[in-house]
């Protein structure tokens, strides 16, 4: 076996970053996080008490007085620096990601990766501010008329257990180029990536208070939201939870992006190469376990190749090997919380219930290097009527139901009808015709031909709609539009 040298047998009582100091917390309410690979405990994490919290939003609101007034080109090179030290600790990162969350090493690189080019696309769009700047001379006689950007404030940024360092790039990047601040809230399942990824940050040089850090969970974070000094809130998560806080920003008049949860379907053409389909297939099905929102449930097979694709899908999926993800031959690593395999659990017996078929059963698999690991191998069902719950909602797991279809046409309708959520979609083909009709109808935010995941690059939104995102704008690039605000100015030359 190659497996990698463990990261750390225990990062002990995980603490808070506020001020610039990282700081011990006083809370008695204590919990631990464990590699969900081994079952072991791997750190200790406080939830913060309201003065923790509050101490966190008084350090950001202190810091923006001083950060929003920061030239441009300073920032930049604090960014840059950013950048820098994100590349120097990146297989650090990469081990730690997947000691604490489970994804395969493979798969904390790519997610690593897509950190870094999110904070280049932050320097991009800070210098982009230049070009957004409009400026109209002579509009009337001696009066000129332009418009200057400015920054908000302190924004509280959440982020989610399956992606903590990636949700995280999504939006402190930009808040800070924008000159704003942060309170970060990490989700409290993968606490250790959370708290790395801004140790690095901070080895930049930012500012004391630029960037915070508290561990809390719901009370906490609506105890932050609701403070005057908090402006908005950045969050990628459940529809539940996303759609309280998207409520909450509304009572108080406060800006927000929110990304939900995603139901997405491939469709296979009868004209589709289709091994290079099923080796897509095995990807956006079963990459990280399931465990994201740009993964792929259901697959529409169109025309007489279902039997065949279903064949192929199913023997790849057999292939795949499981274990911990540290092994660089690991393709696919455990559920992230043992409370998310049971989820899984409970889906595929209430799928089965409501009529589905069983074709590949991976509830049974063992992987014996690691009895205490939360591993279920890839499940594969049929039989699945598009009204039917799993058709419907996230399964977040490595379950996927294949579905025949009789045409793309009624493909489409499916995608855009039979949920509310429009986060993805994808089509398998060689048609142009085929790919042009998928991209102007289905009602989704991301659009992938001939790719199993319909992942943007940092330098373009990550698209959502219907029940799939609320708020003022998307994360990523057009998250500038969020932390900043725009002031008309009108001059008269006498």
């Amino acid at each position: 076996m190659s497996l990698l040298k463990e990261v750390q047998q225990h990062y002990g009582k995980l603490k808070f970053l506020i001020n610039g100091e990282w700081v011990e917390s006083k809370s008695t309410e204590i919990h631990e996080t464990t590699n969900p690979a081994t079952g072991e405990v791997i750190a200790e994490f406080p939830t913060a008490t309201k003065d923790e919290a509050l101490s966190a939003v008084k350090a950001a609101h202190e810091a923006f007085q001083t950060w929003k007034d920061v030239p441009m080109r300073d920032r930049a090179r604090l960014m840059f620096k950013m950048v820098a030290k994100f590349e120097e600790h990146y297989e650090e990162m990469c081990r730690i990601l997947t000691q604490d969350h489970g994804r395969t090493i493979g798969e904390s690189r790519g997610s690593v990766s897509r950190v870094i080019e999110n904070l280049e696309s932050a320097c991009s769009a800070l210098y982009g501010l230049v070009k957004r700047n409009e400026h109209l001379d002579q509009l009337a006689n001696g009066i000129d008329q332009y418009l200057v950007w400015e920054p908000l404030g302190a924004f509280l940024i959440i982020t989610p257990g399956n992606i903590p360092m990636h949700a995280w790039s999504s939006f402190v990047p930009y808040a800070l180029a924008a000159g704003c601040t942060v309170v970060v809230s990490p989700s409290r399942q993968d606490p250790v990536a959370a708290e790395t990824i801004s140790r690095v940050a901070q080895e930049a040089g930012f500012p004391p208070g630029v960037i915070n850090v508290v561990h809390g969970g719901r009370q906490i974070n609506q105890e932050i939201l609701s403070q005057p000094e908090i402006k908005g809130v950045g969050f990628i998560g459940s529809n539940r939870a996303g759609h309280e806080l998207f409520e909450m920003c509304g009572k108080l008049r406060k800006t927000s992006s929110i990304n939900g949860n995603g139901k997405n379907m491939l469709v296979i053409m009868p004209d589709a190469d289709l091994d290079e389909s099923v080796r897509w297939l095995t990807r956006a099905c079963f990459g990280m376990t399931g465990q994201r929102c740009l993964g792929v449930d259901n697959v529409v097979v169109v025309g007489d190749i279902y039997d065949e694709i279903k064949e192929k899908f199913v023997a790849a999926a057999q292939s795949m090997k499981m274990g911990y993800g540290l092994d660089e031959s690991t393709q696919l690593g455990p559920y992230a919380t043992k409370g998310g395999k049971d989820n899984i659990l409970e889906w595929i017996d209430k799928s089965l219930q409501d009529g589905a078929k069983m074709v590949l059963d991976g509830r049974t698999v063992k992987v014996d290097d690691y009895p205490d690991g939360h591993f279920l191998a890839p499940t594969i069902l049929e039989g699945v009527n598009v009204d039917m719950p799993m058709a419907k909602e996230e399964a977040f797991g490595a379950v996927s139901a294949l579905i025949r279809g009789e045409s793309l046409d009624q493909a489409i309708e499916w995608i855009n009808t039979r949920t509310n959520l429009g986060h993805s979609a994808a089509i398998m083909t060689q048609s142009g015709k085929n790919a042009r009709k998928m991209i102007r109808e289905a009602n989704v935010g991301n659009v992938a031909v001939n790719l199993g995941v319909a992942q943007p690059y940092a330098f373009f939104p990550l698209g959502s709609r219907r029940e799939s995102f609320v708020g003022t704008a998307k994360s990523r690039m057009a998250s500038m539009r969020m932390f900043m605000d725009e002031k008309t100015v009108v001059t008269r030359w006498v």
